[in-house]
């Protein structure tokens, strides 16, 4: 019997697939697509067509990442910078404790694997992903814990690029207030950078701030979990990238000449981002979705809850 909708057999053909992923990722370089939406194309694409290039894009997503957060460091002031981390370090200390701290009881009480419980609270205490990268060999997670952990995080970046600059909006937030805000309480630098550069210009500088400092808290994370799990502490992944980035705010700040080609660097890193989180939601297909179940993705949920309201708390009451 002939097949009565051929295109079906069309859209399944390997070079079609791989064009289509072409063509969206232009469009993500482009101007027409904002941040957020740039990553719901990418799990639409990846959902209905699959990614032809799933380790090309995992690999690329992060350089990419790495490459445009440093460029994003050309638009901003040391002075300030230092100005900023300074005000928040007290309160990021007390916010890793207690996510960290937290996110065990969360997971001892729903009964949550011992190792997919602590990914899961370190990526949302530090930097999402790049924590669970850095951490997941050093307590010799499993394959199915690091995708669990990552897909969880994933989903909640997902909604936290529309629905916190909605909340900022919504509660009169200033650009410095929700900047320190989406820093702390949003899981990836990239989500972070994403949320943030819709809200503002300012709010984009100071968010991007915070969370890089924040993720320089990987190392110590590192060896305590080592620690926590009674395995030898292997060599510690140093995120040499946020370095340039400060090398970048530097040169910015003392060697005026640059402020020729510094919108074009601002403008192509802010396009960097756009397509990194089309690659990371072209990363999360339905078995990734399914593989996270309703206990972690609950204890993600109310481990995000509880960081977003304390750190909100503090930035309309400190800030």
């Amino acid at each position: 019997m002939p097949d009565s909708h051929p295109e079906n057999h069309l859209l399944q053909n390997p070079l079609i697939k791989k064009i289509i992923f072409v063509i969206c990722s232009l469009l993500c370089v482009s101007t027409f697509i904002a941040p957020p939406f740039a990553l719901l194309l990418g799990l639409v694409v990846v959902n209905i067509f699959g990614n032809p290039f799933p380790e090309q894009s995992q690999k690329l997503s992060r350089i990419l990442l790495q490459v445009s957060v440093i460029g994003l460091g050309f638009g901003m002031n040391i002075h300030s910078a230092i100005a900023t981390s300074r005000e928040g370090f007290s309160f990021t200390v007390v916010s890793l404790i207690c996510t960290l701290i937290f996110g065990g009881l969360l997971g001892y009480f729903l009964k949550i694997d011992k190792k997919t419980s602590h990914l899961i609270s370190s990526g949302t205490a530090i930097c999402g992903a790049s924590a669970i990268a850095a951490i997941s060999p050093v307590i010799s997670a499993e394959g199915k814990q690091i995708t669990v952990a990552l897909a969880t995080i994933f989903i909640l970046n997902s909604v936290a690029l529309f629905l916190f600059p909605f909340i900022g909006h919504l509660l009169n937030l200033s650009q410095y207030q929700f900047g320190i805000w989406s820093g702390i309480a949003i899981h990836d630098t990239s989500s972070v950078v994403g949320a943030a550069g819709r809200y503002g210009s300012e709010a984009l500088q100071i968010a991007t701030t915070v969370k890089l400092a924040r993720s320089l808290w990987i190392i110590p994370l590192t060896f305590m979990s080592a620690f926590l799990f009674k395995t030898s502490a292997k060599k510690v992944k140093i995120p040499y990238f946020i370095l340039f980035f400060v090398l970048a705010m530097i040169l910015n700040s003392y060697v005026p000449q640059l402020a020729i080609v510094t919108p074009s660097l601002l403008t192509l890193s802010k396009l960097g981002i756009t397509l990194t989180l089309f690659l990371i939601g072209a990363g999360l297909d339905k078995n990734g979705l399914k593989s996270v179940g309703p206990k972690p993705l609950l204890q993600g949920v109310l481990l995000w809850i509880f960081i977003s309201l304390l750190s909100l708390y503090a930035v309309l009451h400190m800030f």
